[in-house]
């Protein structure tokens, strides 16, 4: 299995930086008619900025790295059987060039730029950048989590002590839960002591890597939207499986995924959720 480095995590980090610099922000709070446009939904949207970034990250992700597969977000929606690449590729780069699109066209300054390297469908590097205040945070397979600025020194990055479940707080995205489960997890939120969701994965993920919040609860699981941030929790010291205790790979687009400090935590804040409450006693 290829083995990646500090040297290239900090190279991976400087491409997305760069990439940020004279892509992403000069657009930020600038678009105009046409620059933000529907993709699925009115809630799934894709700007100038997306489809720039990409072209520039995958370019120099390429360039570094000769014979490598990318996997962007706004290629794949071209081209799907890209996917297929992430299993099977000996090296492939899984991006997400402007995560918190929404955030971004909307003029909220809580948007990302996520790449995560996989080796034969495992993921091996991570890092999620954050263009307005211009640091990144990373993880390497077995070595562990960190946030860093260009020049500065590295902070380790740690999940949260394990509390109880009406202590927890909790990042969760119910509106991709289908029927009944979603009305089954909406009526359960006020066993945990606090609820939100961001819309962007990069922040929730670097959130919960540092120990700003306690679970992590999703249901779509595109690749270029957890891949990064799975790693990242797991070398920051978090525990994570499918609903049905599975481990998650990338090549994985269901099953729902939760994480949190620890197992234990894990099948404690899973009951609450998932697990109907019981109907009064009359």
């Amino acid at each position: 299995m290829m083995t990646f480095t500090l040297s290239d995590a900090l190279r991976i980090g400087e491409i997305l930086f760069q990439a940020s610099r004279t892509e992403i922000m000069p657009r930020f709070g600038a678009l105009v008619a046409g620059q933000a446009r529907e993709k699925s939904s009115r809630f799934d949207v894709v700007t100038d900025a997306d489809e720039a970034a990409e072209r520039a990250i995958s370019t120099a992700l390429e360039t570094a790295y000769p014979g490598a597969v990318v996997v962007g977000e706004e290629a794949t929606a071209c081209n799907p059987t890209l996917l297929d690449a992430i299993g099977t590729a000996d090296l492939a780069f899984v991006l997400d060039p402007l995560d918190g699109t929404k955030n971004f066209a909307s003029g909220l300054p809580l948007f990302g730029a996520m790449v995560a390297a996989t080796v034969r469908g495992e993921v091996v590097l991570a890092a999620i950048h954050d263009p307005v205040c211009g640091n990144t945070a990373f993880a390497l397979r077995g070595e562990g989590a960190w946030i860093q600025a260009e020049g500065d020194a590295r902070a380790d990055l740690s999940v949260a002590a394990a509390v109880p479940v009406r202590d927890m707080h909790a990042i969760i995205g119910t509106n991709f839960l289908p029927e009944p489960l979603r009305t089954t997890v909406n009526g359960n939120l006020s066993r945990l002591g606090m609820s939100a969701w961001l819309r962007c994965a990069a922040h929730e993920y670097r959130m919960a890597a540092a120990g700003h919040c306690d679970v992590l609860f999703y249901n779509k699981l595109m690749p270029w939207d957890h891949a990064a941030g799975w790693l990242l929790h797991r070398e920051a010291g978090g525990y994570s499986a499918h609903f049905d205790g599975t481990a998650y790979l990338p090549s994985h687009r269901t099953g729902g995924l939760i994480c949190a400090p620890d197992e234990a935590s894990w099948r404690l804040v899973r009951e609450a959720l998932l697990e109907p409450r019981e109907p009064p006693q009359s």
